[in-house]
Parts: C-alpha cells; structure tokens; sequence
C-alpha cells in the first residue's frame, strides 16, 4: 500500500507540457448524474440532474484534471440558483487553475397545480438547463425552460364549421438572467402566452373548460411566440434571450417552428 508521500511522487501527465501548440475550448466531464436541490418560489425542491463541467485548456497543456470535477459536485451540497451556480463556478476555476469554464445543469422541475374548474391538484413536470459560463474575465447564468402548452390554429376555426384542429406545443425560454428569477415565473410566461396551459390531472368540467377556452384563444405559432416576447422583455432581471416555440401539428406530418432573440446569448 502506497503512503501519501510516496503518492505524491507520482508523476503529474496531465499537467505535462504539450508539443502540438493547440488550445483546447472546454474538456472536462459529460453525462454526471447526481441528486440536487433546487431554489424555487415554493421552497427548495429535489430533483436528480445530468451535469457537464468543462474547463478551457491552455496550448501548452496537456490535459486537465478530471477526478477534480467531481470533488466540486461533492463539496457543493447546496441548491442550485445564480448565487450558488456563481460560486461553483469560482470555485471550479480556481480548483482546476483554469481562466474560462462552463457548468451545466439538466433537471426535470415539478410545479403542482390546480385544475380549472374542479381544483383538482396534480404535478406538471418542467425540463430545465441551468448553465454558469465564465469568459473574457465576466461570469453569466442562463436559465432554460421548456414549458408544454396546447396552441389552436385560428385559420382552422375560421374556415370550420365544427371546430378546429389545435396540437400540443413546446415553448423554449432561454435567459441570460441576473439575479434570481424563480423558474415558476419563467414558466408562467409560457403557459399564460398559449391558447392553453396543461394540467397533468383533469376531471370532466375541466376537459370542458381547457377545450373552449383554446377554441375561444385561437393562435397561430407567431402569436404564441411573440405574446411569449412581450411577456419576457417585461422583466428587467432577463437581459437577453432566445425564444422557440413549436407547434406538433395534428394534421401534418411536421412541426410549424419560432424563434425569437434578443441580446447576446
């Protein structure tokens, strides 16, 4: 059995000079699934997350340290919100003597809701991205729902006589955000932009409710996105963003697609 001093006589390859004179953007470690908490508007909630940390490494290098990574996620039992994605972040590049980093974060986030009419409670499951970045000396958060809404098709209820086709749509929020912005509110833009928002559990009065008030909310996917737009470029804690909505139409066999950006992302 080795002893500390003699581990540490071991030599360092990664830390070896590199001939090949080629910078590496970001090297680290993919596809970590870990337990988190998270920071929301109701309290901290659990949830398990895919993670991806990456370094940048210089020409010079020859590689990083990957064993390191995880020591961070062990150390960094806290829930996940800017503050402490920021700290991670600090931390990460000061343990893996890097400049530039990027840290990701994917989870299903779980909102319980009332149905319509009935109050009948149920759970809507939410993805979300979580990414800390550092470069050029400046630090950023972006934080990324994708939020299911139905969306009906105002052509369709124009030229109908007895109805109208409508299709599950996803709404795709991306924003550089500063601050906390809880992910509850962030997907409120979403759902309260729709011609409907979903609900998990319904009875038959709510199935009644969520079929007329999409017929009576018809919109194409431009209105979807845009509405989505004047909600977003309210908030003054969203300093950019990218927006996508996509309708699975029901009677095609394709998607009908949206994008909006604003800012630097």
């Amino acid at each position: 059995m080795k002893t500390l001093h003699q581990t540490n006589l071991l030599p360092d390859i990664q830390s070896s000079a590199d001939p090949r004179n080629i910078p590496i953007e970001y090297v680290g470690v993919r596809g970590v699934t870990v337990p988190v908490d998270v920071e929301s508007a109701s309290g901290i909630q659990h949830s398990v997350a895919t993670v991806g940390m990456y370094v940048a490494l210089p020409a010079q290098q020859k590689g990083t340290h990957m064993s390191r990574f995880l020591g961070l996620l062990e150390k960094h039992q806290v829930p996940l919100c800017t503050s402490s994605l920021m700290s991670l972040m600090d931390d990460m590049l000061e343990t893996l003597e890097a400049q530039e980093g990027r840290i990701d974060f994917d989870f299903p986030f779980f909102a319980k809701k009332k149905a319509p009419v009935s109050g009948l409670e149920s759970l809507m499951d939410y993805q979300v991205h979580l990414r800390v970045e550092h470069k050029n000396g400046q630090s950023w958060v972006e934080q990324t729902v994708t939020v299911p809404v139905t969306s009906l098709c105002p052509c369709s209820k124009e030229i109908s006589k007895y109805g109208a086709h409508n299709q599950r749509s996803h709404i795709r929020i991306l924003a550089k955000i500063q601050g906390e912005l809880p992910l509850e509110q962030q997907i409120r833009y979403a759902e309260e932009s729709a011609s409907c928002e979903l609900w998990s559990g319904l009875k038959r009065v709510d199935e009644k409710y969520v079929t007329e008030h999409a017929y009576d909310n018809p919109k194409f996917v431009e209105d979807l996105i845009r509405d989505v737009a004047v909600a977003v470029n309210g908030d003054d804690r969203i300093i950019a963003y990218r927006i996508e909505a996509e309708n699975f139409e029901s009677i095609h066999n394709h998607s009908a697609f949206a994008q909006i950006s604003r800012g630097e992302i």
